[in-house]
């Protein structure tokens, strides 16, 4: 070989680039971007199930089961009217209560949770007769309910005792699932295990508050009394 025909050689090596080298750049950067809008994506829908837990007293989402929602059922055969789910997750009570010809509502805090409830809600054929709401249950008033439906947790039980009893009228019935309230009592139960629910009566709840706030006075004017003597 010449050395003219050497020199080109090498100056051609030199001035080559590996058609490798751009493919592995391209592909690093779309697994890049994939990763990271998996990422974005993935913080975006957890975001709202983890928040509530960051609270003080939360209501975290547990799917009811099936034989909760037929207890529930079962012990409001009898009602009619408007029904409350506080705390309604993805919708499942509401609906069902729907069916049974309540003009039923759900109060959830996780907007995700709501907006696939309504989408549940039309998809069964229950969207008129029913209503799904972003809110904080200690922000809103159920007043205008007959039935109230409440998956709570040990935590808020003893504050929600004293709201319901404020709020609700004398012919409301109260259904707890999964937890029972502290210091009401239940007219009646259905079920076992994490499947139990226990009803109670609206006028019972208000007859012990009247009774809990007589006492407490009571219990006051004694005390003065004894710090006046």
């Amino acid at each position: 070989m010449s050395p003219g025909e050497l020199m080109l050689n090498s100056g051609q090596g030199a001035g080559s680039v590996n058609p490798e080298k751009p493919s592995r750049n391209r592909l690093g950067l779309i697994v890049t971007g994939v990763v990271g809008g998996s990422l974005v994506a993935l913080y975006a829908v957890a975001t709202p199930f983890v928040a509530p837990a960051l609270r003080k007293v939360c209501l975290p989402f547990v799917p009811a089961t099936t034989a909760q929602v037929e207890n529930v059922l079962k012990v409001l055969r009898a009602r009619s009217g408007t029904l409350v789910d506080i705390g309604s997750g993805d919708g499942r009570i509401v609906i069902a209560a729907a069916k049974r010809g309540f003009q039923a509502s759900g109060f959830e805090l996780n907007p995700w949770l709501v907006w696939y409830s309504r989408y549940n809600a039309w998809r069964e054929g229950v969207h008129r007769s029913t209503s799904f709401h972003i809110s904080d249950l200690w922000k809103a008033n159920f007043a205008q309910y007959s039935n109230v439906v409440i998956f709570g947790v040990p935590q808020m039980m003893d504050q929600l005792e004293l709201k319901l009893a404020n709020e609700l009228s004398d012919t409301a019935k109260v259904v707890a699932c999964r937890f029972p309230f502290p210091t009401w009592i239940p007219e009646r139960t259905e079920g076992e295990g994490i499947d139990t629910v226990w009803v109670y009566d609206a006028n019972m709840l208000k007859s012990n508050l009247h009774h809990g706030s007589t006492e407490t006075h009571k219990q006051k004017t004694q005390i003065n009394k004894i710090s006046s003597s």
